[in-house]
């Protein structure tokens, strides 16, 4: 298996932390998050990688260097100005027919081999990783009807849930002739165009641990969760 990982990102969402590092080298316990997604690949049987940089990219090639001491091998691919979250893979070469896709400032314990064999199995152009999510809206909520303002409905503090994309995909290749060349293009336009053009894209739902460490909020309770998941991760 080969992966993808965005690192490009200035971490705004995680200020002060990223104020003099970059997102991917600030430590959850003693190794930085992108080292501890290097090292889950690996071990899931991830040989070659490819890390996606614009923001202290030369920090973060300095840090990773050719991937030797991880044990896979390491390239990068420069953007001159960002790109977004799908439109920086369209400048590497080479990439093989199916590949992963991540972002670079997650923890979690998703088996990424069975999400590549599931998408594999699945002939699906896009394969995204889903995580069920329930958000709590602590007011009463009054339904109105928009004409009249008359009140319709009523519930209490009501939580709803969502499927939210947790940033794993694994992508056919040619997922990336939907892409424009040199613009900014995110997985949200990504998805819009696959939808529009009845393109078909598969879910894989995941009931694991995944943290998306982009606030500092999420930074502290990943520091709070690494010794818990060391023998996971």
């Amino acid at each position: 298996m080969k992966a993808v990982i965005l690192a490009g990102g200035k971490g705004t969402r995680l200020k002060p932390y990223t104020t003099v590092i970059p997102k991917p080298l600030v430590p959850v316990g003693e190794k930085a998050i992108l080292e501890i997604l290097i090292a889950r690949l690996k071990q899931q049987g991830v040989d070659e990688v490819y890390i996606c940089l614009n923001h202290f990219a030369e920090i973060i090639m300095a840090f990773f260097g050719d991937g030797r001491r991880f044990g896979l091998k390491i390239n990068y691919s420069l953007e001159d100005e960002p790109l977004g979250t799908v439109g920086p893979i369209r400048l590497i070469m080479g990439l093989p027919e199916h590949f992963l896709v991540m972002n670079g400032d997650l923890l979690t314990d998703l088996p990424f081999h069975e999400l590549y064999d599931y998408h594999l199995k699945g002939n699906s152009l896009l394969t995204v990783s889903t995580f069920t999510r329930k958000t709590k809206i602590d007011f009463g909520v009054i339904e109105v009807d928009p004409l009249t303002h008359l009140a319709t409905g009523f519930r209490e503090k009501p939580e709803y849930t969502f499927e939210v994309s947790m940033g794993v995909y694994v992508m056919n290749r040619a997922v990336l002739e939907y892409v424009p060349p040199g613009t900014h293009f995110g997985f949200d336009n990504l998805m819009l165009t696959l939808l529009a053009q009845k393109q078909p894209a598969r879910t894989f739902p995941y009931h694991g641990y995944w943290l998306d460490i982009g606030r500092p909020d999420d930074y502290e309770k990943a520091n709070d969760d690494i010794e818990m998941l060391g023998k996971l991760l």
